[in-house]
């Protein structure tokens, strides 16, 4: 391979590309645009679950449990309704996600050490949600509960019974549990997809409509070099990308890388070569800039979103997509990412998943030599 005629090749498409606006535009406005929206609007937290509540008792006692059932953080009581026909209402209308329904002799039925059956109606057309919710709920009346049992055993004289299971959790990696931790860095495998694949599916397929690619076929350049030259425009610009990913993660968002930031970089250049092996593929095989442009969006920018661990979890989906998401590139780098952001390990833990990026990336870009020779350069 020569070092000139790649660069001459690498030239030619740099000025290219600085042309064309519309290249420009999906290479730094969209991956900004992705990570504000992915950043603040795209959240797997529950908080602040709108709950409305009806009081049949109508006691000082029912009225301290809305008190503090309106000053934990996970629930909103938007109001107090006077029946459950309003109750109904709220539901149908989206307008309460939660709503309790306190009956009459609640209170004396709890003084009395009777049992006290308190209703809890749960909108369940989102069942993550729903069910993150009834944790919350279950959990809130649980410490209500253990808060009865005191007062109870102080009014016996007697000592608190401890439970048989004490339950001691420690969150790893994510103490917080802030989803923002792991989409912010999932983000970087989506811009490298779009600036990698989508934007280098338009390269050899422009050649082959603009009827250039027989001129190309008589320049002293090999199927290799044309490639090599093609390539690294985008991935200079992949990079940059990246790095204010990083940036904006960090300032915006707050979410820090834990380990390497050398080996985040050599992440994003193996993951950026796979990328755009298979937007060069693409082009390629489709010589049209309109399919190869609807193909990367299929093969490579739906993928890394829906089938890499990134937004929904591999565990949860049917037997026969968890065979395919170990053909998805992300789903690999996503892992080296939460690897380095959230675990913190080094290249000793994620060396897997190195190998099998690279292999990914020697075995597309033989491929890609392989059908460019085979159009006769």
């Amino acid at each position: 391979m020569s070092i000139v005629k790649i660069k001459a090749v690498a030239r030619k498409e740099f000025y290219h590309l600085i042309r064309d606006f519309r290249s420009l535009y999906l290479a730094f406005f969209i991956p900004l645009l992705l990570i504000l929206l992915f950043g603040y609007a795209l959240s797997l937290d529950v908080d602040n679950i709108p709950t409305v509540v009806v009081d049949h008792d109508r006691t000082a006692f029912s009225a301290d449990f809305c008190r503090k059932l309106d000053a934990s953080a996970s629930f909103d009581l938007i109001g107090h309704l006077p029946d459950t026909a309003a109750l109904d209402q709220a539901l149908d209308a989206n307008n309460a996600k939660l709503a309790i329904v306190i009956p009459p002799g609640w209170s004396a039925a709890l003084k009395a050490d009777r049992p006290s059956p308190l209703q809890v109606i749960l909108d369940g057309s989102d069942p993550n949600f729903a069910g993150l919710a009834r944790s919350y709920i279950t959990s809130f009346v649980a410490a209500a509960n253990r808060r009865l049992q005191i007062d109870y055993f102080n009014r016996q004289g007697r000592e608190p019974i401890n439970v048989p299971v004490d339950a001691r959790i420690r969150v790893w990696f994510n103490e917080d549990l802030e989803s923002r931790n792991f989409i912010v860095p999932g983000i970087i495998a989506i811009i490298i997809m779009i600036v990698g694949a989508m934007l280098t599916s338009l390269v050899i397929a422009r050649e082959f409509e603009n009827g250039t690619m027989e001129t190309l076929r008589s320049l002293p350049l090999d199927a290799a070099e044309l490639l090599a030259g093609k390539a690294i425009p985008y991935f200079f610009i992949g990079l940059i990308d990246v790095l204010v990913a990083v940036l904006m993660g960090q300032v915006l968002f707050g979410v820090v890388i834990k380990s390497s930031f050398a080996l985040l970089v050599l992440a994003c250049s193996i993951y950026l070569a796979v990328a755009l092996s298979l937007g060069l593929l693409i082009s390629t095989v489709t010589k049209s800039q309109l399919v190869a442009n609807q193909a990367a969006i299929l093969v490579t920018y739906l993928p890394s979103l829906l089938l890499s661990n990134f937004v929904f979890p591999i565990i949860n989906m049917p037997t026969i997509l968890q065979k395919i998401t170990y053909l998805v590139p992300a789903t690999y780098f996503i892992d080296i990412l939460n690897g380095l952001y959230l675990r913190g390990l080094g290249f000793g833990g994620l060396w897997p998943s190195f190998a099998v990026l690279g292999a990914m990336a020697l075995g597309l870009a033989a491929v890609n030599v392989i059908k460019l020779r085979g159009e006769g350069l």
